[in-house]
């Protein structure tokens, strides 16, 4: 296959896999973590008029699914791509990113949570994808 066709295909991949990984995590985190009585998530608009009933716990499972999202997103297209792997890792750690800084944006969350999230979920989360998956796949000289 040609390496340029793989590797659009490995980042493609990788941003699909996070994004199942992400809403995996979200999906099932309402069974672990209630939320607050009287919270409507089933829109956007209804998270928004109910966040400030969110709890410190609410918002572990979101930066598990930023975080794990990208991770396994950014693993994926490492292990896929023919060469440019540590790029292409960081291609999906900003991709993921990019989705932080917009929902933030338009559901507004706790200044504590916004920092932890945007600084440690994606970028930190690509790099160190691509280093064990980089340090995991190289060749080895024998003689």
């Amino acid at each position: 296959m040609n390496p340029v066709l793989r590797n659009i295909l490995a980042v493609i991949a990788g941003i699909v896999i996070g994004s199942i990984v992400n809403m995996s995590i979200i999906t099932v985190s309402e069974s672990i973590i209630p939320l607050p009585e009287g919270v409507d998530n089933k829109t956007m608009e209804g998270i928004q008029k109910t966040m400030h009933l969110y709890e410190a716990k609410h918002y572990l499972f979101p930066f598990l699914a930023h975080a794990a999202g990208t991770f396994l997103g950014a693993v994926t297209t490492a292990l896929i791509a023919v060469n440019h792997k540590k790029k292409l890792a960081l291609v999906i750690g900003a991709f993921f990113l990019f989705g932080g800084i917009v929902m933030v944006c338009s559901l507004p969350s706790p200044m504590w949570f916004t920092f932890i999230d945007l600084v440690f979920a994606y970028i930190p989360m690509a790099y160190l994808a691509l280093r064990l998956v980089c340090k995991k796949n190289k060749p080895s000289i024998k003689i």
